[in-house]
């Protein structure tokens, strides 16, 4: 695999606190409208990223600091959050079960240009090793970055026996972008791909069976979705405040309380997101603990991006309802985003860790 070619130049590389630098930050949220109508690919975003160094950084060794970094560019364009978050995500998997020999090349596929996800949604035929062993079987839903994406991490069976397995899905034939009929997230290029008929033979094996559903690795994650709630709900905020001052509305006060009592719960997102980041590599917090804060954080923020659609229609009126409006795009987004899979299984998962037993409400704040 060769180096795409490059659609987009940055001269800045990420610097000490892997702040997403304010020019990238930018460029970001600059294009992220044209992307969604097609204007500029993706990937050029995508680019911006790789050229900084952001595609190297498996969020292991400092998780608060990736945590930050996805908030910026969730703010800016939350569809290459998206695709960031799943490359993140692969690519710890990868460094936590892989072999050594598939780390190495992996981290050379990614100099070269390589792009990963992680697709874990069945269609309605699971994705499964056929009774030889030779073939898989099945479809996956909600693949995000079709034609971007180059090597996905792809659930294979279910359960305790579920496997990983990094496959190639560069084969444009099998992906299906019809079926990504949402009216957010358009840029993410999602669909649903087809695995019927690939052989074993281009399947690189990631673990053994049921790594993938270890804690606190498996929901002790979400904390990364969170990350990218909190900075999406900060970033329809803020382009809400730009448009009122614009239009000369920022200096009422009922404008004024509405947006900060919002943004004050979003700033406490964030701060539940980092803590949730940072008990994942602390050894003297249980598994459990680490779950159920991640879990809190990814619900609270789910919360507050609500919050901040409902104030931003409020403030904005009409016109954030209208064809081009750009509060109304990023809120388009973030609703559909917010949509999380399992929300009240995780929620009576936390409650049980933290107000089961005598003194667990303090968690990773003890």
């Amino acid at each position: 695999m060769t180096a795409p070619k490059s659609l987009c130049v940055v001269s800045q590389p990420p610097n000490a606190d892997q702040r997403v630098p304010v020019r990238i930050s930018r460029e970001l949220r600059a294009i992220a409208a044209d992307e969604e109508r097609g204007y500029r690919s993706i990937a050029c975003s995508i680019d911006l990223l790789r050229q900084a160094g952001y595609l190297t950084d498996d969020g292991a060794f400092d998780p608060a600091r990736t945590a930050r970094a996805l908030m910026q560019v969730g703010a800016a364009n939350l569809s290459v959050g998206r695709l960031w978050e799943g490359h993140i995500n692969a690519l710890h998997l990868i460094r936590l079960y892989g072999t050594g020999d598939l780390k190495t090349s992996m981290n050379r596929r990614i100099e070269k240009g390589a792009l990963l996800g992680v697709w874990g949604a069945d269609a309605e035929v699971p994705v499964t090793l056929d009774a030889f062993d030779t073939h898989l079987n099945g479809r996956k839903n909600f693949t995000s970055g079709l034609e971007t994406v180059t090597h996905a991490i792809v659930t294979v069976n279910s359960g305790r026996d579920v496997r990983l397995a990094l496959i190639d899905v560069t084969d444009t034939a099998r992906a299906d972008p019809s079926t990504w009929d949402m009216q957010g997230m358009q840029a993410t290029a999602s669909g649903a791909y087809d695995f019927t008929g690939l052989s074993a033979d281009r399947i690189e094996w990631v673990g053994s069976p049921g790594d993938y559903l270890k804690e606190p690795r498996f929901v002790g994650g979400v904390w990364r979705i969170a990350a990218l709630q909190a900075g999406a709900a900060a970033g329809l905020l803020d382009m809400a405040a730009t448009e009122l001052r614009t239009a000369g509305r920022m200096n009422a006060e009922a404008q004024q309380s509405r947006l900060i009592s919002v943004l004050m719960r979003v700033w406490a997102g964030m701060a539940l997101t980092e803590r949730a980041a940072d008990a994942t590599i602390d050894r003297e917090i249980a598994p459990e603990d680490i779950v159920a804060t991640s879990i809190a954080a990814r619900l609270f923020t789910e919360e507050v991006g609500l919050d901040a659609i409902r104030a931003v229609e409020q403030s904005i009126g009409l016109r954030h309802f209208e064809a081009g409006s750009e509060t109304g795009r990023m809120a388009r987004d973030l609703a559909v985003y917010l949509r999380q899979a399992a929300r009240d299984a995780f929620l009576q998962r936390a409650a049980r860790t933290a107000v089961g037993e005598d003194g667990r409400i303090w968690g990773v704040f003890g």
